[in-house]
């Protein structure tokens, strides 16, 4: 999972090279931020692995007469527990969420407190892996497409370093040993990163 986002990030690197030279011109703005916080899935769907931990990254950018940014965010998230089985003792299960969001994100920066609010749409994956010592693992995965929707506030300070907090809503259904659910959910968390 890491590897995958060292290489978006890497695929990103040519774009923010070219973004920074354009910003000297005085032409593009946006934001590059690290997302690090809690996503929470629908219990009756993904118990006891519901709540779990995420990490992400979120850039936005626009030419400065724009009235919106665009916005790309990529968010993993994933949490492993134990359970007592009646008939197998204890079994072990890992629940893992990556998404890719593409939508826009209205930032209101007159000042270096900037609020924000986005949305779009969100391409989902969900995996289950179930563990029963002895017996071997077995994992099921699905795909899935929906929306998202979200909101928070930058701090930046001395121009260009962001600190922040964010609230997002995520919705996609996927189908996972047959059982229809839904892979998206809230996600709450920090922001920190770098505002050109």
């Amino acid at each position: 999972m890491v590897k995958k986002y060292i290489i978006a990030v890497l695929a990103l690197v040519p774009f923010l090279l070219s973004a920074s030279v354009a910003s000297a011109q005085d032409q593009w703005t946006g934001n590059l931020n690290v997302f690090l916080g809690q996503k929470n899935l629908d219990k009756d769907d993904w118990e006891p692995v519901e709540e779990q931990s995420e990490f992400g990254i979120e850039v936005d950018f626009r030419e400065k007469d724009w009235p919106v940014n665009i916005a790309i965010d990529m968010l993993s998230s994933s949490e492993d527990k134990s359970i007592f089985d009646p008939l197998f003792g204890q079994v072990d299960v890992e629940g893992k969420t990556t998404e890719f969001n593409i939508g826009i994100r209205k930032i209101w920066d007159e000042s270096s407190v900037r609020p924000f609010i986005g949305g779009g749409l969100s391409y989902i994956r969900a995996e289950v892996e179930v563990t029963v010592p002895g017996f071997g693992s077995d994992s099921e995965s699905d795909t899935g497409v929906g929306i998202w929707l979200g909101g928070g506030v930058y701090f930046t300070l001395g121009e260009h370093f962001n600190l922040g907090v964010e609230l997002k809503y995520s919705d996609a259904d996927v189908t996972i040993a047959g059982v229809d659910g839904a892979a998206g959910g809230t996600h709450f968390g920090l922001l920190a990163g770098y505002h050109w």
